[in-house]
């Protein structure tokens, strides 16, 4: 059992949004997904999507792109993106799933998950630059929505902490604070592409390793996250 990381699928499979209007690395990008997956995940595997996972505007929308990613091996953890318009409460997400009866599927949200001795907190995240009022309440909000994820995985004993964060944290970022605060293992974080990969940060600082997993920069091949 393994636990592996990759976000920004951006799957537009019911609506009419190609990605290769964003350069060449995204053509034929689903088919190189789906092959990449089945040839590295196994059925006992865990999947961590930290956002942009759907370009439909409802979850109803959504469908086909779900069940793409049903119908690939592992349990799936999938946190909100800024281009998750389709999110609605976690209560009808969890009814919705059960509805179309998507199993292998988990939404984060104000909650944790637990695999072996690894337990997984969300938030979608914000960036700390913004300038008007509304973005300091949002990036608050955000920052609140991890510590709860991460008073919960405390209170659970759990050994071993990852955080999937949509945006990615800057290391001065209240993010960035709490996940040290808290023994953070490991950050997996996306929204990045192409030539924003520069931007990313990555590595180990202050004891939390930093991985950028969005789709793209990692040529659709889901990465190995844990030893």
């Amino acid at each position: 059992m393994a636990i592996y990381a990759i976000s920004d699928l951006h799957l537009g499979l019911s609506t009419d949004k190609p990605m290769d209007i964003f350069g060449s690395r995204w053509e034929n990008y689903v088919e190189i997904l789906r092959d990449n997956w089945f040839k590295t995940i196994g059925p006992r595997d865990l999947v961590l999507l930290p956002g942009d996972i759907s370009w439909a505007t409802y979850i109803d929308k959504a469908e086909a792109d779900f069940r793409f990613l049903h119908e690939l091996p592992g349990m799936k953890l999938i946190s909100k993106g800024n281009h998750d318009y389709w999110w609605e409460t976690l209560s009808k997400l969890n009814l919705w799933l059960e509805q179309k009866n998507f199993s292998n599927i988990h939404f984060m949200h104000n909650n944790v998950y637990t695999y072996d001795n690894i337990t997984i907190c969300a938030a979608k995240g914000y960036p700390d630059n913004g300038k008007r009022a509304e973005d300091k309440k949002l990036y608050l909000r955000e920052v609140n929505r991890l510590q709860l994820s991460l008073d919960m995985a405390v209170k659970m004993g759990g050994e071993t902490i990852f955080v999937m964060l949509h945006y990615p944290p800057s290391p001065q970022s209240e993010f960035a604070r709490l996940m040290e605060q808290y023994g953070v293992s490991k950050c997996l974080y996306g929204h990045l592409h192409g030539q924003h990969h520069a931007m990313a940060v990555t590595g180990t600082i202050n004891n939390v390793q930093y991985q950028l997993v969005s789709a793209d920069y990692l040529r659709f091949q889901p990465i190995c996250v844990t030893e």
